[in-house]
């Protein structure tokens, strides 16, 4: 028999449901981009390097109140909706506010930036992260109750090569890196490459958008409009430019360290849970009860290991 099963691993809610979720999401983007906005309006004389650890604490501040939506109307948020409606905010402030001044050529850059964003986070959503089904006979075989017990070096088990198990999805996926909540989705060896290029997306989008908003605000300043301007969209341009840097910010420690990850051939997964793998376990002196080091037996070189990541077989 197939050990391979074809199949959706996230449940289906009803649609009902499903539209209250994004109708809780939606106002929960609103609410959070609405409170970054009030920074620059309520701290007039902060710099804007002042403002970033504001709008910081302000927006975590509303994805807090956000996530007591769920204890009040019994409805959760939906990560990958929130990142949808983000990009739909920055993009909308972009197009009735900043786009005026902005030249041709990045006009259809920015706008491309963020179509393929949306193209590239529905890919990652409903693709398949490299799932793996194993039959219940296949567990007999093995010895072994389930797969969450099937752990062993691919030397004995070639089959099961850096299969690991996700608890979020309750699914088997090869290459398993990490359960992404923003994408709604595992990120395997399918979808990894695909997850590296959406993630550098958002960095050089969100940049250019940065590029753009602060362009838009000095041009304010230098003209002397600024008070001329409606209040509420020069604030909501400032308020985007913050979250825009503070998003940045993160998601560049995040590339790099995926990055380093993809260099040194081991997942993310493997490198936080390492001691659960005996693939990764050493022991100085066999047989003895000293201490267990980590080794990583698929380093290959940094030149094979991307070039494995590229080209997977």
């Amino acid at each position: 028999m197939s050990r391979l099963a074809s199949g959706s691993h996230r449940l289906r809610r009803p649609p009902w449901e499903m539209l209250c979720s994004a109708l809780v999401t939606c106002g929960l983007t609103l609410l959070s981009q609405l409170a970054v906005a009030m920074v620059p309006r309520l701290f007039p004389s902060f710099s804007l390097l002042a403002m970033l650890p504001v709008a910081g604490l302000v927006f975590l501040a509303g994805i807090v109140v956000g996530r007591l939506w769920r204890r009040f109307i019994g409805v959760a948020a939906s990560a990958p909706l929130f990142v949808l409606f983000n990009i739909l905010y920055l993009w909308g402030v972009y197009v009735f506010v900043i786009r005026r001044g902005t030249s041709s050529l990045l006009d259809m850059v920015i706008n491309a930036e963020c179509a393929m964003l949306l193209w590239g986070l529905y890919r990652i959503f409903s693709g398949d992260p490299g799932i793996v089904a194993y039959e219940s006979s296949f567990f007999e075989e093995v010895g072994c109750k389930d797969f969450t017990e099937v752990i062993c070096p691919s030397e004995n088990l070639p089959s099961l090569s850096r299969v690991r198990h996700c608890n979020c999805c309750k699914a088997n996926v090869r290459g398993y890196d990490h359960h992404c909540p923003a994408f709604g989705n595992c990120i395997g060896q399918k979808n990894h490459r695909l997850f590296m290029a959406l993630l550098t997306a958002f960095v050089v989008a969100e940049s250019t958008y940065t590029m753009c908003s602060t362009k838009y605000f000095s041009e304010c300043i230098n003209s002397g409009t600024i008070r001329s301007k409606n209040p509420l969209s020069l604030n909501m341009v400032i308020g985007t430019m913050l979250f825009s840097v503070l998003q940045v910010l993160w998601q560049v420690v995040f590339l790099i360290w995926h990055i380093y990850c993809i260099c040194f051939n081991i997942k993310t997964d493997e490198w936080i849970n390492w001691k659960k793998y005996p693939e990764f376990q050493m022991k100085e002196q066999p047989q003895s009860d000293s201490e267990v080091k980590f080794v990583n037996p698929y380093d290959k070189g940094v030149l094979c290991n991307v070039t494995e990541f590229l080209k997977p077989k």
